[in-house]
């Protein structure tokens, strides 16, 4: 028995050192990494790139829209955008949109301060997209570095807020600057501590902040008159926008002041070189605004209000995707003698004709909305703005010669227009980041001319609207937006 013991144990030994011996021979087991390591500089959400000292945050959301009498977004029913405006069977009674929102935002800590890179873009499908198509858009794209930020990013004209006081769905409340897409621009921001900062910056502005410049002598046709959209006569683009702002944040309130100043640069008076041309002008707009917070009324309430002042400038009031003309139809005129009543507004940076210089456009604003919270998972909002557009009278003679062949005898056309727009929206967040929310918006396009317009041939009023008097008429529309949002 203990020679069978003695040998079992033998054995044991030697399977164990010849184990031993070969376990020798192998690589040492490497440490264990940490890959994803959470970087707290920043907030919540940043992570380590492996290897590097760069923080990065991935976000993003996924968003359907659904909209009655309006465009995307909330849109109101008052241009031929999927002929809306003509409030007829080609009109879209409602849209839809499905989008993917995909950011990233990295950041270093260096001795220069934090170096920033910061990139938004969208994937979306719209009414009248194909099945399997859409849009790919960038809406934001910038490098930030000691108080330098190049590339396309949020104006600082802009208040924090924009165009939602009350962080309603629709980027069609006019009235304030909105700019939510980013513009290309070159800004530097001052920190003075406190909360108090200054910014200043120049701005590319060929699309976003130029309106169309009006030329009298160029006749605008009978279909142009119904829509208000005319050959636009703006030149190059010579110069970028200069913007800048005073900003103060503190715990009770955001109060903000920007101004801005707009190069308005025309074409030719005719259709040569030799003819001549106006002189360039230059425009101004100037924005104050407060955001109220930590009311008596609940928690997380707010109350903003902006007010808005610009002399040839006017896209900083009427600005983002909006529109430069409009024009809505109502199914019936007051009397026979018109087949149906609309109204038509054209918003322009300026007007001219031969041998004149250019006629700036007046326009002044405010903005306002109310926020309260019910419950952490309820809020309600109320908003509104009021928009006044004035021509002078050299302006108003220009563009009134343009409509004179056209109009019904005893009518009088005056391009001077107010809009004025008043909504709701209630939102319910039932998990965090995940919210439902319905918005009502009326618009009124209130216009200031009297007796209507001739449409010489069916078609020039609009698709499928027939030859005939039009009566000029005050329009009100009424729109409405559903919105599912799921943000990450």
């Amino acid at each position: 028995m203990s020679k069978i013991k003695s040998l079992i144990l033998g054995s044991a030994a030697a399977l164990v050192a010849a184990t031993g011996a070969q376990a020798a021979d192998l690589p040492v087991k490497a440490k264990a990494v940490q890959y994803v390591k959470i970087c707290s500089l920043y907030g919540a959400g940043f992570y380590y790139i492996p290897g590097t000292d760069t923080c990065i945050k991935l976000g993003g959301y996924v968003q359907f829209d659904a909209n009655v009498n309006g465009g995307v977004h909330d849109k109101p029913a008052w241009d031929n955008g999927n002929n809306l405006g003509l409030q007829n069977r080609t009109s879209d009674y409602f849209t839809t949109r499905t989008r993917v929102n995909l950011n990233i935002d990295t950041r270093t800590a260096s001795e220069w301060g934090v170096v920033r890179t910061y990139w938004a873009s969208n994937f979306q499908h719209t009414t009248g997209d194909g099945p399997s198509s859409g849009v790919l858009t960038m809406d934001l794209g910038f490098v930030q570095f000691a108080g330098f930020t190049f590339g396309k990013a949020i104006s600082v004209f802009q208040t924090p807020w924009g165009a939602n006081p009350t962080n309603l769905n629709s980027s069609y409340l006019i009235g304030g600057y909105d700019n939510s897409t980013g513009i290309s621009q070159i800004a530097y921001t001052w920190q003075f501590g406190n909360g108090v900062s200054a910014s200043v910056a120049v701005e590319d502005n060929r699309v976003i902040n130029r309106a169309p410049i009006y030329n009298g002598a160029v006749a605008p046709t009978n279909a142009q008159l119904f829509t208000g959209a005319f050959t636009n006569a703006a030149g190059g683009n010579v110069s970028p926008d200069f913007v800048g702002n005073i900003r103060v944040d503190q715990a009770a309130f955001t109060a903000q002041l920007s101004a801005g100043l707009h190069n308005i640069h025309a074409g030719y008076y005719g259709t040569t070189e030799p003819t001549g041309h106006p002189s360039d002008e230059w425009g101004f707009a100037i924005q104050g605004g407060i955001q109220l917070k930590n009311l008596p009324t609940g928690p997380g309430d707010k109350l903003s209000f902006s007010a808005i002042y610009t002399d040839g400038a006017p896209k900083y009031v009427i600005g983002g995707t909006t529109g430069n003309s409009f024009d809505s139809f109502n199914n019936a005129g007051t009397t026979p003698a018109f087949y149906q009543s609309f109204a038509v507004a054209s918003l322009l940076d300026g007007v001219y004709t031969t041998g004149g210089s250019i006629q700036k456009t007046k326009v002044w604003a405010v903005q306002g909305g109310f926020e309260h919270n019910w419950s952490p998972e309820w809020q309600t909002g109320i908003f509104g703005s009021y928009v006044n557009i004035d021509y002078n009278d050299t302006a108003s003679a220009i563009l009134r010669a343009g409509y004179a062949p056209s109009l019904v005898a005893g009518s009088n056309y005056n391009p001077d227009f107010k809009i004025w727009q008043i909504g709701s929206r209630t939102a319910w967040t039932p998990v965090r980041n995940l919210t439902f929310s319905g918005e009502v918006l009326y618009t009124t396009i209130d216009q200031s001319s009297t007796g209507g317009l001739n449409a010489a041939a069916a078609g020039n009023a609009g698709l499928f609207k027939p030859a005939g008097n039009y009566e000029f008429k005050d329009q009100g529309v009424l729109s409405g937006n559903f919105r599912v949002r799921r943000t990450w």
